[in-house]
């Protein structure tokens, strides 16, 4: 059974995607986002998904492209920061833990975090104060990423290239 070699997981910010394609140049694998599988699949966008179908049909489809993914993937896979919350998303990805899976918490703080993210309406659940709704976001999931993480790294300080280079000689020693 296929499965991928790295999973990303994080809040906005934390570099997930730049990250994920890096590291799937360094690995010379595939590189995937459910983001876009999520965005492919319904023939619009992430925002236009939460505004015409609402959050909870998305975290529906999101829940369907994590498996599909974690079944499918053999690449490097970087999901949506909400996608851990689901409880199926987190069992999926338990066992891929245990099949010896590596998922990695991109772990960032509010301040890193803000000039990547811009903070703008193409983060749906950042809109209002973005800098307050990102704390909370983060109050709610840290415990989960940290959970659900085989290991962390904090991204503040590094680039994507960085950060990859940080994973892949990980993946080595193991």
């Amino acid at each position: 059974m296929p499965q991928p070699r790295v999973v990303l997981i994080g809040p906005p910010g934390s570099g997930k995607s730049s990250v994920g394609r890096a590291l799937a140049r360094v690995l010379d694998v595939a590189w995937r986002d459910t983001d876009e599988d999520i965005a492919a699949r319904a023939g619009k966008s992430i925002p236009d998904i939460f505004v015409t179908d609402g959050e909870p049909k998305f975290r529906e489809l999101e829940e369907q492209a994590v498996g599909e993914a974690i079944a499918e993937h053999a690449g490097v896979l970087s999901l949506g920061g909400g996608a851990v919350m689901r409880e199926a998303t987190q069992q999926v990805l338990r066992e891929y833990a245990d099949r010896g899976g590596v998922t990695v918490f991109l772990d960032v703080s509010l301040k890193a975090a803000t000039p990547r993210v811009g903070l703008n309406a193409s983060r749906p659940l950042l809109v209002g104060n973005p800098r307050q709704q990102w704390l909370k976001l983060m109050e709610l999931r840290r415990p989960v990423y940290e959970d659900l993480a085989t290991t962390s790294i904090v991204t503040d300080d590094l680039s994507a290239e960085q950060v990859a280079a940080v994973i892949a000689e990980g993946l080595e020693r193991a």
